[in-house]
């Protein structure tokens, strides 16, 4: 992307934000607030947050807002009352937004609403930054490939991810022996085993270093975060499973390692703080300008690494067999785990019971004869519904396997 810093003559780039209330969506609205002369925004989207997406739509000059409850259109048209940004409702108009020109679309509606926008933005072939792990792990292999045939460009949005892609420009691809994703090892992580089984909903959202939403700080708490992001990067780069490997390390200053035969470990470093890789997103091939705090090498006292305990924390396994397994096997995966993680955050579930329901469900899923490979967004949805379904169903039983 050509400069714009100074230049008056350049166009801005135009944006689009899918999931412009949540964690990534509010990221990224810091970003170009603080680069407004280098962006203007199209479209951005919510899924039930009328006052915020009207908030975001005024203050980013957007051009189209709209939220996926039909219920909230209401309240979003009054909110723009007075504005020249055009409201509608519904998921259609989210896949709308979606489709509408821009040159990169923020994809980052967070769980399956996500799947059908931002195929939307793909087909279209823009440049999609993807924040949306579902899209990938539901059905990587469809949006890879549909990606490739529409000459989409996809930019992870993920801090390993994006590190990873960073790394990667350091060689060529038939260098890599193979790409290392970090993990801080969540809150829990010099817990004991028993005392993990009986970790609290409060305990588990006290994550030590990172900000994000109940939703992934509960991931990253047992560790299917990264088996979840395990699936994302054999789908992005290509790579088999076998040449993935997890380490822990809980400082959260490196962010994804690239292995190329040579014995060179290429790493990329930074502070925790999402807007870091957000911002190589917008501005990617170039770099904005000072999005977070700077890293002081002066003041890490050590950086460590340790293999993850699969024992006290059996998501990442889970992950990985079901990456192995392969066909519709992360699908059920990905909807079992939002069910659990659900059940867990309302109080219903115990913590060590969310990868046992995760496990129940793929391995009631795969008897049935459930877990072909999706060959659509809408084949995928499907068999998301009927895991989700079947997970509800195993909580519902209070079958001894998951207490």
């Amino acid at each position: 992307m050509p400069s714009t810093d100074g230049d008056p003559g350049v166009a801005p780039r135009a944006i689009s934000i899918l999931g412009a209330t949540g964690s990534i969506g509010m990221s990224t609205l810091d970003l170009l607030v603080r680069n407004r002369d280098r962006f203007r925004v199209q479209s951005v989207t919510a899924q039930r947050n009328a006052e915020g997406l009207a908030k975001a739509a005024i203050t980013l000059g957007a051009r189209f807002a709209a939220i996926a409850q039909p219920a909230a259109y209401g309240a979003l048209k009054s909110a723009l009352s007075g504005t020249a940004i055009e409201a509608a409702a519904g998921d259609e108009a989210v896949i709308e937004a979606a489709a509408r020109p821009a040159d990169l679309v923020m994809a980052s509606i967070s769980g399956a609403a996500g799947l059908a926008p931002t195929m939307a933005a793909i087909e279209r072939g823009t440049t999609v930054a993807i924040a949306n792990k579902e899209c990938l792990v539901c059905a990587g292999a469809l949006f890879m490939r549909r990606a490739a045939a529409r000459g989409t460009t996809i930019l992870p949005v993920d801090s390993e991810h994006n590190a990873l892609f960073q790394a990667l420009g350091a060689g060529r691809r038939c260098d890599v022996r193979r790409l290392i994703l970090t993990a801080s090892g969540g809150p829990f992580r010099t817990w004991t085993a028993e005392a993990v089984r009986n970790a609290t909903v409060e305990q588990a959202l006290r994550h030590p270093n990172w900000s994000m939403g109940a939703k992934v700080t509960i991931d990253s708490a047992t560790l299917m975060n990264k088996g979840l992001e395990l699936i994302e990067a054999h789908h992005l780069f290509q790579t088999p499973a076998r040449d993935i490997d997890v380490f822990v390390h809980p400082q959260s200053i490196v962010h994804g390692i690239v292995e190329f035969r040579d014995g060179s470990l290429v790493a990329q470093l930074g502070a925790p703080d999402m807007r870091i890789p957000i911002s190589h997103c917008l501005g990617w091939p170039e770099r904005l300008a000072e999005p977070a705090r700077w890293l002081r090498l002066e003041e890490l006292a050590s950086l460590t690494f340790e293999p993850p305990d699969l024992v006290r924390f059996p998501a990442l396994r889970i992950a990985r067999t079901a990456l192995e397994e392969g066909a519709g096997a992360p699908t059920v995966l990905n909807a079992a785990n939002e069910v659990a993680v659900a059940e867990f955050l309302a109080g219903r579930l115990g913590f060590a019971a969310i990868p046992a329901l995760v496990e129940a469900t793929l391995d009631a899923a795969a008897r049935k004869g459930m877990v072909r490979e999706p060959a659509s967004v809408e084949e995928a949805l499907a068999l998301d519904r009927t895991a989700r379904s079947i997970a509800g169903e195993l909580t519902a039983s209070a079958s001894a396997v998951l207490h």
